[in-house]
C-alpha cells in the first residue's frame, strides 16, 4: 500500500446491490428527484442512488445524487461502488 493511501479493501460490502435491494420499489429517476427536491431539502449531508439508464448500467456505470450549495447535482460512478452514507431513492405506487 501506497503510504497516505487507503486501503482499496473496503470493509462490509454489502450482500446485495440497491436494484435487488429496492424489491417492489421503483428507484426514482432524475426528474423525480428533482420535482423531490421542490418539496423540501433532502440529501443535504448524505448522497443517494437513483435510477440509471439500461445503457450506462450494462457497461457498469450509475448515478447518483445530492443536494449542496442550492443546487442538485446529478454524478456517476461504478455501480460496485459503495459508501456508508449513500442510500438510494424510490417511490412506491399502492
Amino acid at each position: 500500500m501506497i503510504k497516505g493511501h487507503k486501503n482499496p479493501e473496503k470493509k462490509f460490502k454489502p450482500e446485495q446491490n440497491t436494484c435487488e435491494m429496492a424489491v417492489g420499489v421503483q428507484m426514482i429517476t432524475e426528474k423525480d428527484y428533482r420535482k423531490l427536491q421542490k418539496l423540501g431539502k433532502f440529501d443535504t449531508k448524505t448522497s443517494n442512488w437513483i435510477h440509471t439508464p439500461t445503457n450506462i448500467r450494462q457497461i457498469g456505470g450509475a448515478h447518483f445524487t445530492n443536494y449542496r450549495y442550492v443546487h442538485i447535482f446529478i454524478y456517476h460512478n461504478g455501480a460496485d461502488s459503495y459508501y456508508a452514507a449513500r442510500g438510494f431513492q424510490g417511490s412506491l405506487r399502492v
